[in-house]
């Protein structure tokens, strides 16, 4: 019996041999492409888990495949919004809506970008329609909510997003928003339990750690503060504002060297980011490395944050540096900001000696 079986055995794998030296190997599968649709749905199961990059390159795939998929251009932006990128949010935001105008979904993420962009205004017309075209969806309830809070409309801010509270609380967003909508009425110890719900419904969003932070730093509790914004950073280590957030506490509680790191790694990130070399160029100037402090202020001004503290702190480090005409430039620019200050004319007088 098994001489049987082991004769059958061989003969069979010889035929397999010459049937596969015949026919060739077979073809490896080719992969699918998933069409616009599935990257879409791809990108925002990434969002949810706060896989930034991630999600930004499905959303990308999806306008490349099909450049009418509006609300791939809405879900892009929306990622950027959150981000701090708002000038490049609001410009995917607005091809959406120019595509698709009648999207309720679509308009909110406008009307969040251009709030968050500091066009709380216009934010306002375009979340206005987005609830008369879909009264019923809670988000763009809660982003008016913060555009009337940004506004100084407390009443009509809290009237929205009780609005948005009904519809769904178990939206982060939404939660979120109520309790920005706390924290601009100075309920900072409430807007903090508004913003730990967002987070039990979803922990993976960075930019709630940001508003925890905020308000633990509102409250005093710089030890708090820290952590959240600690927190920020290690959900989502390429947004550059966590670092320049946690940076700012160090710098309050005087570990200045450990301001620099997180400021350093916070422009590694966005080299665009002007507020962050501004700040870089202060934590250098307070630890006597007037040279790269120079460095990082000019290319904060170059970046368009031509403010009367810069030019002071800049010219205080040519001062330092015995290299008066530079100083003297640069203190001559801040007064022309503030002809009061009085650090920019304290810096002046004191080249003149």
């Amino acid at each position: 019996m098994i001489i049987a079986f082991s004769t059958a055995w061989s003969l069979y794998s010889r035929q397999t041999a010459i049937l596969e030296a015949v026919r060739g190997p077979l073809p490896t599968p080719t992969p699918t492409e998933i069409g616009p649709a599935e990257h879409v749905a791809v990108g925002d199961s990434l969002f949810w888990e706060g896989r930034y990059d991630e999600a930004l390159a499905e959303y990308r795939r999806a306008t490349e495949q099909d450049p009418t998929m509006a609300d791939a251009y809405a879900k892009w932006a929306r990622v950027l919004t959150v981000r701090r990128q708002s000038d490049e949010a609001v410009s995917l935001a607005r091809r959406a809506v120019e595509i698709d105008a009648e999207s309720a979904p679509n308009l909110a993420i406008l009307g969040m970008a251009l709030d968050w962009n500091g066009q709380a205004l216009e934010a306002i017309d375009r979340l206005t329609k987005a609830t008369s075209i879909d009264p019923d969806y809670a988000p763009a309830h809660a982003f008016l909510a913060e555009a009337y809070g940004d506004r100084g409309l407390v009443i009509q801010a809290r009237e929205a997003v009780a609005r948005a509270m009904e519809l769904d609380p178990d939206d982060p967003f939404v939660r979120r928003n109520n309790g920005y909508i706390l924290e601009i009425s100075g309920r900072y110890t409430e807007a903090i339990a508004e913003y730990d719900a967002a987070v039990a419904l979803n922990p993976n969003l960075a930019f709630l750690y940001h508003d925890l932070g905020r308000n633990y730093r509102a409250l005093g509790d710089m030890e708090q503060a820290a952590y959240q914004f600690d927190r920020a950073t290690q959900k989502d280590p390429a947004d550059a504002t966590g670092h320049s957030q946690l940076a700012m506490v160090y710098f309050g509680q005087g570990a200045y060297d450990l301001a620099r790191s997180q400021l350093e790694r916070a422009v590694e990130v966005d080299p665009q980011y002007a507020s962050a070399r501004s700040q870089l160029g202060l934590s250098l100037y307070v630890l006597k490395n007037y040279e790269e402090a120079i460095v990082q202020l000019n290319e904060a001004i170059a970046l368009g944050a031509r403010t009367e503290d810069n030019f002071y702190i800049l010219g205080f480090c040519y001062a330092y540096l015995d290299q008066c005409t530079e100083a003297r430039a640069a203190f001559e620019e801040s007064l022309a900001i503030n002809p009061l200050s009085d650090l920019a004319r304290q810096g002046l007088n004191q080249c003149a000696e």
